[in-house]
């Protein structure tokens, strides 16, 4: 799988200076490519590295930028056309086509044309499969989910019953999507089950990482918007509801029925308590805790950064007698307030 550098230069709309005829056959960076390899620079504190790469091409932002190497594509976002450059390399990931003899598909259940199913996937009643969709080996479809055309899953996806996913989603294997929300009525020390009723409405153009639960609603559905993206081991409890282009990284908790609006980033190992709202266009921060609602857009933290473990241990001491270190202020104010009124 190769290309010249003048062909992937028009998929991008970028201008080559050097040669168009080279042929680059990977996608490298800039320290370890070979002279058959195109990177890239997107930050510019690695811009030293192009004196030194061994990259056949470099996608730069500027005419400046690309006297540094022999060979470069121009372009006004490096790192936007190296992600769009990356899908003309992708390798194959399967060896089959079609429905595998192994699979199990209800003779009720609806495949769209060029529909892939591999191997040992099992397909239950009512469910329906549209046109272009891959289906990995080893996903269990339940009875009535719904898959939008050109979605692929990837071995051993779960979607429960009743589940829909768009269009052109890509979701990564062991995800479940659909099991029952953690809901449970209290009963004289013992817990009686609250069965989930709803379900899980993805939207189109969607990414879900590894090993990631989404769970269905008590009532209404669990909703996820249109260009959502959420990363490895997220935990998306009942009738959370995430707006469009979202982004959620690894290791966040989103507890029942929280509302997140569109464009929001949440770094990894954040933890949203349940029944907020979040506005749209709201930043928060790694290992961040949310216990209220965020209403404006903006960047959220919490919690202490890494320091020194002896240094860590004086602030933890000095954080234990912040409530007794307040009464002695507020001790002292009134004392300089009493000898002020003195004076």
């Amino acid at each position: 799988m190769s290309y010249t550098l003048g062909q992937l230069a028009a998929n991008v709309h970028g201008m080559v200076k050097g040669d168009e005829s080279l042929v680059i056959e990977k996608l490298g960076t800039l320290e370890k490519a070979t002279e058959q390899e195109l990177s890239f620079l997107a930050n510019p504190k690695y811009q030293n590295h192009l004196a030194t790469t061994s990259a056949g091409a470099v996608l730069v932002k500027t005419e400046e930028l690309a006297q540094l190497v022999d060979n470069a594509i121009i372009v006004p976002n490096p790192y936007l056309a190296f992600a769009q450059l990356s899908h003309l390399f992708v390798p194959a990931t399967q060896c089959w086509s079609g429905v595998h003899q192994s699979a199990v598909v209800s003779s009720n259940a609806s495949l769209g044309n060029d529909v892939t199913i591999g191997p040992n996937a099992v397909i239950d009643d009512g469910a329906i499969i549209g046109d272009g969709c891959v289906i990995g080996a080893g996903c269990v479809i339940g009875r009535g989910a719904v898959i939008g055309q050109n979605t692929r899953l990837y071995p051993n996806v779960t979607l429960y019953h009743d589940v829909m996913i768009g269009e052109s989603c890509i979701i990564h294997s062991g995800t479940v999507i659909g099991a029952d929300g953690f809901g449970f009525a209290p009963d004289q020390g013992r817990w009686e089950k609250i069965d989930q009723l709803g379900s899980v409405i993805i939207g189109h153009r969607v990414e879900i990482g590894a090993n990631t639960t989404i769970d269905r609603g008590a009532i209404e559905n669990t909703l996820i918007g249109n260009g959502v993206i959420i990363d490895n081991q997220v935990q998306i409890a009942h009738n959370v509801i995430i707006g469009d282009n979202t982004a959620v990284a690894g290791c966040v908790g989103i507890a029942g029925s929280t509302k997140i609006g569109a464009f929001c980033t949440i770094s990894g190992g954040a933890g949203l308590a349940g029944h907020l709202t979040i506005a749209d266009h709201v930043h928060i921060t790694a290992m961040t805790m949310v216990t209220k609602s965020i209403s404006e857009a903006g960047s959220y933290s919490s919690g202490m950064g890494m320091e020194p473990t002896a240094k860590w241990r004086r602030s933890a001491a000095r954080f234990r007698r912040i409530d007794s270190m307040a009464k002695q202020i507020s001790e002292l104010e009134q004392q300089i307030k009493k000898l002020s009124d003195k004076g």
